[in-house]
């Protein structure tokens, strides 16, 4: 499985960003994907994830309401729409996809995309 990020970028406080995760190989069938992020000098912390299956969404109390995971099965993708961005948001966002169902937690993601800077200014 091959993970593609893209969509970052520089946006002022209050803006949005939509970020998309494309995959292939292996397509994600009945697998958890999984946005997380990682701001410098901080550990890398979970964002949102989806089920494949189902599509039930989960997200970290940071972004509730202002981020909306989703996922196209036609096109292997998952995408992340960021409202209301804050400075707090500025971090490299990664696409993962867990092999071990749902988890909140990094080491649960056995497939990486290779991040993607997202930069939010005052």
């Amino acid at each position: 499985v091959q993970l593609q990020a893209s969509g970052g970028g520089l946006v002022q406080a209050g803006g949005s960003l939509r970020l998309s995760c494309a995959a292939s190989g292996r397509t994600f069938s009945s697998h958890v994907m999984g946005w997380f992020r990682q701001a410098p000098g901080k550990e890398r912390e979970f964002v949102s994830a989806i089920r494949w299956s189902g599509g039930r969404t989960y997200y970290a109390d940071s972004v509730k309401g202002r981020f909306t995971i989703s996922r196209d099965s036609a096109k292997n993708t998952v995408s992340l729409q960021m409202n209301s961005l804050k400075l707090e948001d500025t971090a490299v966002y990664y696409c993962a996809r867990s092999t071990s169902g749902l988890s909140y937690y990094a080491q649960d993601y056995g497939y990486w995309g290779q991040g993607t800077q997202v930069t939010v200014s005052s």
